[in-house]
């Protein structure tokens, strides 16, 4: 059964007024928490990509007051943010936790999915219905949406972290903690070489 994506945000980034990223716990305790839900995800080759399409993860929803997800991560993310009456940004700068680059004009940012809705497919979302795929996408609750720089985004693609790490290093350890604690949360599968990755990157924690 898919669980509503009520993960443990306070081991990890993505508190308001600009957080990017760093565990709020000490990183160590947010790796051995890691570790322990590693250990209990299941391990299994990625699935086909049959069926897939981002259109059967509808994004960016409404949530309330005329903003819809992305442009709540905007403000959620971001520093000094203001909006216009149609919760459009107009001012502020965001700092990518993957380069650690800040922008000051929204369209130079991306909200990523940390695990990408397509290897989410791969590992078990291909299951869900149309309505839990939009949940995950949206997931405001959870630790699977931040504002980070556009083209390092697109250059993650759809990878997992056997293929793609992020360019700063020094995330790497929350990063990993972040990419569990999503698979662990909406019980989708591991590869034996994605979990290998991550255990490899919670060593630098």
């Amino acid at each position: 059964m898919v669980l509503s994506g009520c993960a443990a945000v306070d081991k990890v980034a993505g508190s308001e007024g600009g957080a990017t990223g760093t565990a709020t716990n000490t990183e160590t305790g947010g790796a051995d928490d890691a570790r322990t839900q590693l250990a209990e995800l299941k391990v299994a080759p990625d699935g086909g990509m049959d069926g897939y399409s981002r259109d059967r993860f509808p994004h960016w929803s409404n949530q309330g007051e005329g903003c819809n997800t992305r442009e709540t991560v905007l403000k959620r993310d971001g520093d000094g943010v203001k909006v216009d009456d149609k919760c459009r940004p107009t001012s502020g700068s965001w700092t990518s936790p993957y380069d650690g680059e800040t922008w000051t004009d929204p369209a130079d940012v991306d909200i990523d999915h940390v695990v990408p809705l397509a290897e989410a497919w791969r590992s078990g979302a291909d299951a869900w219905t149309d309505e839990e795929r939009e949940r995950f996408a949206n997931d405001l609750d959870g630790v699977n949406l931040l504002a980070v720089t556009d083209n390092v985004n697109q250059s993650k693609g759809d990878k997992g972290p056997e293929d793609w790490q992020p360019p700063l290093e020094s995330y790497w350890c929350t990063y990993a903690i972040l990419w569990i604690d999503v698979k662990h949360t909406w019980e989708l599968t591991v590869e034996e070489d994605e979990k290998a990755t991550l255990e490899d990157m919670l060593d630098r924690c």
